[in-house]
């Protein structure tokens, strides 16, 4: 039985009350600041980023001249804070929901390999009802107008006789409206946590009885939670990521931000399960159990890739000049956290991983779990920023401190719930091939 170090403990809880202090204090900063600083910050921004001289002229001279473009720097200003937040508490919520997915994959497949690690994955999916608290914080927050992260709830824009009146969003209203959005919100929050929880339950349930009936209960929850998932995270990309940048759409988008979450996942799964083994609570995770969960890294991190050049070259081969909007902003603005996001994300995974008996090094394999980590959420970071902040962007209090706050508490509560569990699901038919497991090469 894993027992929650103190240690740990108190170093989650302190990077929460860090993470907290922090984000306060950029909180307080940003919404002292007005349009003066503003004004005088995007100027220099635009210059900074060495955006297109047609582009750069007309927005100088709109800083200046015009109240309603100016109002519009403002709002993204004051929206960082929000944003920042925001990356975090997806970030941790996508990995506690798709450590959910990843563990009735296992239970569908009736992967064998894969037992002696399923209770790892049921300690992260824990932390989605707290991560779906942070989530319908923003959400709601949004929806009040206490910022400005989505720009389709101006209700102007699908007002006929509004100066605002913009046909595309007009076009979108029956999907992008307030109460349908938050309602279906709510649905997939409410859904993952229902689906976990069960999960959870009925592997607790099989662990006590041994019974074929409760396996394959369990397996008919897995093939449920598959179901609403594979629905769910696709348009909850849409919901909360896509719409952020509501003039342009992308056919894959779902499934990129999908990858993105699911590489952090098992990145997470590898550092529980190298520091439950190190520390003897996981004796029987073993190199070939880790050598699988390094395949699953390298091959998602290519994944990732793939999904973020198709991306790109849906432009001509999809046919959908609306995707240019996106890399535009991007390649003028974020040029330098976009690009080198590559490295982390691909380009070390791809060549630090690629060899088979370097899979098999709990510390280098450690090490690039945390790289990746760290990749993905810059990867968020260019998801979310460039829509809602614009060239007012940096890395600062509310960014560090919104990450500090919400790892720590997916730190408490993942290892508080380890604590809870007998790590070794004796229970499961398919254990003792877990035990004997050995990768064939």
């Amino acid at each position: 039985m894993y027992k929650f170090s103190p240690k740990l403990k108190m170093a989650s809880i302190v990077a929460m009350v860090v993470g907290l202090i922090m984000f306060s204090i950029g909180f307080g900063i940003n919404a002292s600041r007005g349009e003066d600083y503003v004004l005088k910050q995007a100027s220099h921004t635009e210059m900074t980023h060495q955006e297109n001289q047609v582009q750069h002229e007309s927005i100088v001279h709109n800083t200046h001249h015009d109240a309603e473009h100016t109002e519009h720097l403002l709002h993204q200003y004051h929206n960082r804070p929000w944003t920042a937040f925001f990356m975090a508490a997806f970030l941790f919520t996508g990995v506690a929901a798709v450590s959910m997915f990843f563990l009735a994959i296992q239970h569908v497949s009736q992967s064998g390999w894969s037992v002696v690690v399923t209770r790892i994955m049921e300690g992260m999916t824990a932390f989605i009802p707290i991560g779906s608290v942070f989530i319908l914080i923003v959400l709601i927050a949004s929806a009040l107008h206490f910022n400005h992260m989505y720009h389709w709830m101006d209700t102007e824009l699908i007002d006929f006789n509004s100066d605002k009146f913009d046909h595309f969003m007009r076009t979108k209203s029956g999907w992008l409206n307030v109460p349908f959005w938050l309602t279906r919100s709510v649905i997939y929050l409410a859904g993952w946590t229902f689906f976990a929880w069960m999960l959870r339950k009925k592997s607790k349930r099989l662990d006590e009885t041994g019974q074929v009936k409760d396996y394959w209960t369990l397996y008919k929850w897995g093939v449920f939670t598959i179901i609403f998932f594979a629905l769910t995270s696709m348009s909850s990309g849409w919901d909360w990521i896509m719409s952020i940048d509501p003039h342009w759409y992308s056919t894959l988008f779902g499934w990129y931000v999908m990858t993105s979450y699911l590489v952090t996942a098992v990145a997470i799964m590898i550092i529980l399960a190298v520091y439950l083994k190190k520390k003897g609570y996981l004796p029987k995770f073993n190199d070939n159990h880790l050598h699988d969960l390094t395949k699953y890294l390298f091959g998602f991190s290519l994944l990732w890739g793939y999904l973020w050049l198709c991306q790109f070259e849906l432009i001509w081969y999809a046919n959908i000049p609306e995707e240019s909007v996106y890399f535009q902003q991007r390649e003028a603005q974020y040029n330098w956290t976009y690009y080198t996001m590559l490295i982390p994300n691909v380009v070390l995974p791809f060549v630090a991983l690629i060899s088979s008996s370097i899979k098999r090094n709990y510390n280098f394999v450690f090490a690039i779990a945390v790289i990746v980590i760290i990749g993905h959420w810059i990867d968020i970071f260019n998801q979310m920023m460039p829509g809602t902040v614009g060239a007012q962007w940096s890395f600062g209090l509310v960014e560090f401190g919104s990450l500090l706050l919400v790892g720590g508490a997916f730190m408490f509560v993942v290892l508080r719930q380890l604590s809870k569990m007998n790590l070794e699901p004796k229970g499961n038919p398919l254990f003792h091939e877990s035990e004997v497991y050995e990768y064939p090469f």
